[in-house]
């Protein structure tokens, strides 16, 4: 059994957010002063394994904890761990702005993580501080390193662009990456109720920041690269790692899109964009069967349109959300 939509698009990669909190305030993701969920309203974990138990035995062989921040959830080594003994999982990851992961790798490691994605945009303190709020990279650069000294490789750094703030330092990141065998990622500026500071004029496209590696790095496409991920993955032709690409905006890939969202308060989405979602805790903590659920979640999948980045492509404007994307999860 797998899940598909009508439009023939196989789903087989779950995000699972298990907080909406975090200690940054990173202006394109979250207000500064966010209201956080209700503690009672979060998911437990023994609830989210059995919600990715369901997914995964409808062909879902991808599975992604993100937040919010997920490491500053208490005791997450205990779903890692729980997480890891599901036979159909094939790939278990964790998306982190690696604050807390110096302190929290070793646990993680332990209980069975083997990769990261770290967030981070820019390698100036002062950046650091204007575009997060927080006085925090440092910290970040050693979980970078505490991570990579455990082995948790190839391990890849998120970069969102914003033209005017960090696209000065494209090439300065792309070779302290290449130095430090890390695969960096450049994701276009995406519109997610951005505090209405979203505007197609400060988006820095993918072919841009390409063409400005390029210049200095000639780079070719990587011919194994998964067509379903939203990454374009390029070699660099000397020899020194990978590249990616996450054109959201200006090349959208929802026709290959095969992400499904468990948000940390038990909705299930089927599309970052999509306003609808399915509510899914209430009837697990009703005594829903596992079919039941299953059914739900076969009946988001099918109702799942083709792209909300295509709308907005087209007419080059926000769609309007209920939720800010720490309340999704990446």
């Amino acid at each position: 059994m797998i899940f598909q939509d009508r439009f023939g698009r196989t789903h087989d990669d779950l995000r699972v957010s298990v907080t909406d909190r975090c200690n940054l305030r990173c202006a394109y993701c979250m207000p500064e002063e966010p209201r956080w969920f209700p503690r009672d309203q979060i998911l437990r974990y023994e609830e989210i394994a059995r919600l990715v138990a369901i997914a995964t035995s409808n062909g879902v062989r991808k599975v992604r904890i993100t937040g919010g921040e997920p490491l500053v959830r208490r005791d997450l080594p205990d779903l890692i761990r729980i997480l890891q003994q599901l036979p159909t999982i094939e790939e278990l990851s964790l998306t982190t702005n690696g604050i807390l992961l110096s302190e929290t790798v070793d646990g993680l490691h332990r209980a069975g993580l083997k990769r990261v994605n770290v967030s981070l945009d820019t390698l100036l303190a002062h950046k650091y501080r204007a575009m997060t709020r927080r006085d925090a990279l440092s910290r970040v650069l050693n979980g970078i390193a505490a991570a990579t000294r455990r082995g948790m490789t190839p391990l890849k750094v998120n970069t969102v662009v914003l033209r005017g703030q960090n696209d000065d330092e494209i090439e300065s990141l792309a070779g302290h990456a290449r130095e430090h065998d890390w695969e960096l990622r450049f994701i276009e500026f995406m519109p997610l109720e951005n505090g209405g500071t979203w505007d197609m004029s400060r988006v820095v496209t993918g072919a841009e920041v390409r063409e400005r590696i390029e210049a200095q790095w000639p780079l070719e496409p990587d011919p194994d690269r998964d067509p379903h991920a939203p990454a374009t993955r390029f070699l660099y032709r000397d020899g020194s790692g990978a590249i990616g690409f996450i054109n959201s905006v200006s090349e959208p890939f929802c026709l290959n899109c095969s992400r499904l969202r468990l948000t940390a308060d038990g909705h299930f989405r089927v599309c970052l964009y999509d306003r609808n979602e399915i509510d899914l805790k209430t009837p697990l903590r009703a005594g829903a069967t596992d079919r039941d659920i299953e059914n739900l979640m076969r009946r988001a999948v099918r109702g799942k349109n083709r792209g909300g980045a295509l709308q907005i492509l087209e007419t080059r404007a926000v769609l309007p959300l209920a939720r800010t994307m720490h309340q999704i999860g990446g």
